[in-house]
């Protein structure tokens, strides 16, 4: 019979970690012995439960050998979290707290797992006297060095490749910056299926969820003029000065009013390919249109501003998506920018995938990006109604009616008043390809219900 390896504490350890880590979920975002406790098990607690599982030795590795193993635990653990989240995310159902949990019962699992020992390989005793002497010559290649673990180390190359490789097609950027992603809660759902813009939409759509009691208008716009509304929209942001642009994105375009109309019972909003020189001196190669809720200049007073809600939309994106970043959402009022921002939906270079993100700052300073990715779906064949219920204990995202992802930590959750915003922007992270000259954005209406 073989015989199985002994147990001791310090093979618990993994399992236990993770546990622990798993425990650090309750505690505040931006704590430091959250982010401790959590990246000790993420560098080390998974690697570790394998290589332990594989190590074909029974007694512990010692001298030159601690520094490949170390290699191979890390390189192990980064690749099975990396995995993870992947899966995870690919599943619609990524979260910080779902990983952690899905890697410590992995962890777990390797942990309970017998050790066999080799039948050719006597059994040891687990404590040697402190001054035995023993013979490594065998465990050494004919040069001295210490052997390669070839089969471990073949795996953790092709976990480290599958994980990279994954990752460059999954991760997403934002905009707004670096931090750490909290505990978000993404229901799966299925995409919509594209409209023809015949289509009706779905029955619901046009109205907020049946929560939180009931519901009364507060804002519409339906578009049915032959113009612009000015007292509920602007055309730029709160820094209007002849016109106005998001430098911080570095972006292609600059604003002006003559790229938003009303016509046909719909709002568009127009970015072209034409040279404009903006207010701050630089010349700009695209022109395009933005709606706001909030001031005419900055030191004017806001039309509009919302404090919690569910605000919606029903938004047919460009089909000329390279280049392009269409967006829908909330800005503080008071602040003139910054943090907290709510995005209803973003199209960053793509009409198959709408980005939905709370950006937030934590109490020690550091960014806070909640992030979801809704899709696919031809965003751009017909109408979509975006929604966001926001409420003090949290906020929901929903696409054609359907719930698609919450964030339920009221720490990081907006209290401020904020301004709805409608843009077409350009050139964000790419420019658009050089046959692109023209493009739309189409609005069929907005509305803002509150309790």
């Amino acid at each position: 019979m073989t015989p199985a390896r002994p147990w001791t504490p310090y093979r618990l350890l993994p399992a236990l970690g993770g546990w622990c880590a798993l425990a650090a979920q309750l505690l505040p975002v931006g704590v430091p012995l959250r982010a401790v406790v959590v990246g000790a098990f993420l560098l080390a607690g998974p690697g570790a439960a394998a290589v332990d599982l594989a190590r074909p030795l029974p007694a512990p590795v010692r001298g030159p050998d601690r520094l490949s193993a170390a290699g191979l635990v890390v390189a192990l653990s980064v690749a099975f979290a990396v995995l993870t989240a992947e899966a995870l995310f690919f599943t619609g159902s990524f979260g910080a707290a779902r990983a952690v949990l899905v890697l410590a019962v992995l962890t777990t699992v390797l942990t309970l797992l017998p050790r066999r020992l080799p039948r050719h390989l006597p059994r040891r005793p687990l404590h040697r006297p402190r001054l035995e002497h023993r013979d490594r010559s065998r465990d050494r290649r004919p040069d001295g060095r210490p052997p390669v673990r070839w089969r471990l180390l073949t795996v953790a190359t092709v976990l480290a490749l599958s994980a990279a490789c994954g990752a460059t097609g999954s991760i997403g950027s934002t905009g707004s910056g670096g931090g750490s992603v909290f505990d978000p809660s993404a229901p799966s759902a299925s995409a919509p299926a594209a409209a023809s813009p015949g289509t009706p939409l779905p029955v619901g759509a046009d109205q907020p969820p049946s929560t939180g009691g009931p519901w009364h208008s507060v804002f519409r716009d339906d578009f049915n003029g032959s113009g612009l509304d000015h007292g509920s929209w602007a055309t730029c942001y709160d820094w209007n000065d002849g016109g106005c642009t998001n430098a911080g994105n570095q972006e292609d375009q600059w604003y002006l009013p003559g790229q938003v109309s009303v016509a046909d019972g719909k709002l568009t909003l127009t970015a072209e390919r034409k040279a404009t020189t903006g207010s701050d001196g630089k010349t700009y190669p695209w022109t395009s249109g933005m709606v706001s809720t909030g001031r005419d200049q900055w030191d004017g007073t806001p039309r509009k501003t919302f404090t919690y809600g569910y605000f919606a939309a029903a938004i047919r994106t460009t089909g000329q998506a390279a280049g392009m970043f269409p967006a829908f959402w909330l800005l503080p009022a008071g602040t003139r920018g910054g943090l907290p921002e709510l995005d209803i939906a973003e199209f960053i270079n793509t009409d198959q995938y709408a980005d939905l993100n709370l950006h937030a700052e934590a109490p020690d300073g550091t960014n806070i990006d909640a992030h979801y990715s809704h899709g696919p779906a031809d965003f751009s064949s017909g109408y979509h109604v975006f929604g966001i219920d926001w409420e003090p204990d949290a906020v929901t995202w929903y696409v054609d009616g359907v719930q698609v992802f919450q964030v339920t930590d009221p720490s990081v959750i907006p209290t401020v008043p904020m301004e709805v915003i409608l843009d077409l922007a350009v050139g964000y992270h790419q420019s658009p390809p050089a046959g692109v000259d023209r493009t739309q954005v189409d609005v069929d209406w907005v509305g803002v219900w509150q309790h």
